[in-house]
């Protein structure tokens, strides 16, 4: 009873370890997503207009 009840915490332990990691992960993401998104709008965003004529 005592060892299934230990597993039990160690495992929501786990979970919510991993959750905040993926937490963490998350905003680095939306982070680097951010950046890519307001440099190629800066950059790429003319070049993109002018190949369709040719």
């Amino acid at each position: 009873m005592w060892i299934l009840l230990l597993l039990l915490i160690l495992v929501i332990f786990g979970f919510g370890f991993t959750m905040q990691i993926l937490w963490y992960v998350a905003v680095a993401l939306l982070v680097l997503w951010l950046v890519a998104f307001v440099m190629r709008g800066r950059g790429g965003g003319r070049r993109r207009t002018s190949r369709g004529r040719g």
